[in-house]
């Protein structure tokens, strides 16, 4: 999808390099009225959006919208962002109630002028690698792909056949690796390598009021791709609102996100308001209905990648809503001051951090590597962390657990602090790991609206019923937590915590403060 948007791109630029008699008058700021924007609602005002881009890219200069403007977007092509953008008060509506040529393809792209590469000189990694023997021209983020090793293969109603190796991560211009993108897998062989230079200046775009028309279509179903798209590394997104006004039914096709982040670095969205889209779901051949993923926020292959002060316009308790995010193969996703139905990590993610936030019936929902903070949290799922079954509930590396409050939504189920199942059954393409040391230094656990049968929370659900005697024997073994740490553990109940309903799983697990009991 990339090469064909750039390749548009490159084209547009080429055909809108205006005479000096059809630019704008001189100054430093870019209009879209300049090059014939109405900005009245109503006429399509994609084109000259696009020609005021093109020409503020290639004069750099900044773009200023008009505060009392509606711009109306219909069919269109992607629009190159690269340079700083105020959208201000400006309004933007995005109709795809239309029939759409591209409507996988985002409307707007940020990108880079710096050109990405192949890197010499590199033909294997190993995981944890911290010089790659090179020199770079400057500060980037390197992709690296084995074709020929799947992980994460999927478990359940979505299976699949996993995804190639993947790795992402930051390269000094010395070739030393950022130890905060640390190499989490071995590459005896790589199949792709692209380098993506790292932008020195910040590009900030602040503002702008965007109302997406939902699509209305039927059918076998597939991703819209209608929004922000950011592949430019450092990239400031502040006051950005998003609404969603849906007018097609349950079988309406889902959207991978509004703001969509990927093969990037150092991004922050802040002050921004965003929309939880309605679940919809299609018909199996078999009979019945499966719900599909439909997102506001996504990333893929990003780098420290931050969401702070940002909320969500509608209800974060309302289950008639996906959860709000969704990502794969990042790393250092930071959650700061949010309030959102859900925090979702795919296929892995390298260190995370969800801090100051109000999280929903959604929850936090993670596999991947390194360390998560949750501080200062409050969840209302009916699980605190839940460890994605579909991918191993894998975490290699530790949890800790800071002045949080879980008070879960009346469950059909009894609430677990961590959330999962691994039958040790099925090959995801790595060995799964539960957190080797979870620390809690503050957490509240509030039963106090939960059906009197289910107000016992306990830690750890039964991950494998199954798994209850020395006999039994993993295919695929799952290791163990090693140890829990507990400075101050409350429940509304009074009584400590259950270990898990399977002793003998947990059996090893080593429990150092009060609040748990086996």
């Amino acid at each position: 999808m990339k090469k064909r948007w750039m390749a548009w791109c490159l084209a547009v630029m080429a055909a809108t390099v205006f005479a000096a008699e059809d630019a704008p008058a001189p100054g430093t700021v870019v209009r879209y009225r300049d090059f014939g924007a109405k900005g009245d609602g109503k006429t399509d005002d994609w084109a000259a959006i696009a020609k005021a881009h093109a020409y503020a890219n290639e004069h750099n200069l900044p773009v200023r919208a008009e505060d009392d403007a509606e711009y109306y977007i219909g069919d269109s092509e992607p629009i190159t962002i690269q340079t700083d953008t105020d959208w201000g008060q400006a309004r933007f509506t995005i109709d795809d109630t239309l029939p759409l040529k591209k409507f996988k393809s985002p409307v707007f792209q940020v990108t880079s002028k710096l050109a990405s590469f192949k890197p010499q000189g590199i033909t294997s990694l190993k995981k944890g690698q911290s010089d790659l023997g090179i020199t770079l021209p400057q500060r980037c983020m390197i992709a690296v792909f084995n074709d020929d090793v799947k992980r994460y293969i999927r478990y359940g109603v979505n299976a699949n056949a996993g995804h190639p190796q993947t790795d992402v991560f930051v390269v000094n211009p010395d070739g030393k690796v950022d130890p905060h993108t640390p190499i989490i897998w071995d590459f005896d062989k790589i199949t792709r390598i692209t380098a993506y230079p790292i932008d020195e200046k910040t590009l900030t775009i602040r503002g702008g009021r965007f109302t997406t028309l939902a699509n209305k279509q039927e059918g076998k179903h597939s991703y819209y791709g209608r929004g922000l798209r950011i592949a430019r590394s450092n990239t400031v997104v502040d006051g950005l609102e998003h609404y969603v006004v849906e007018g097609g039914g349950i079988d309406s096709w889902p959207y991978t996100g509004f703001i969509n982040v990927g093969d990037c670095a150092d991004v922050t969205v802040k002050n921004a308001t965003l929309t939880g889209r309605k679940l919809y779901s299609y018909p199996l051949p078999e009979g019945g209905r499966r719900t599909t993923g439909t997102y506001d926020i996504s990333g893929t292959r990003a780098l420290n990648v931050t969401f702070v002060d940002c909320r969500q316009s509608n209800d974060i308790e309302d289950p008639a809503y996906w959860g709000i995010m969704g990502t794969n193969f990042c790393k250092n996703i930071v959650l700061d001051r949010c309030r959102f139905s859900r925090f979702d990590a795919h296929m892995g993610v390298t260190n995370a951090v969800v801090r100051d936030c109000t999280i929903g019936y959604g929850g936090i929902n993670a596999i991947g590597f390194g360390t998560f903070l949750i501080e200062n949290t409050t969840s209302t799922c009916r699980n605190f962390i839940n460890l994605r079954s579909d991918y191993g509930s894998t975490w290699s590396g530790d949890f800790i657990i800071r002045n949080c409050v879980f008070k879960p939504s009346s469950p059909k189920s009894v609430p677990n602090v961590i959330n999962g199942s691994n039958r040790g059954n099925h090959d995801f393409g790595y060995t799964c790991y539960m957190p080797t040391t979870i620390e809690i230094d503050g957490l509240k656990v509030d039963t106090s609206d939960q059906p009197k049968k289910y107000e016992d929370a306990v830690f750890f659900a039964n991950m494998n019923p199954a798994y209850k005697s020395d006999s039994y024997e993993e295919k695929f073994p799952y290791v163990k937590t090693k140890e829990i740490k507990v400075k101050k553990l409350t429940t509304t109940t009074g009584k400590p915590l259950k270990l898990s309903a399977n002793r003998h799983m947990f059996r090893e697990v080593k429990i150092s403060g009060d609040g748990i009991k086996r």
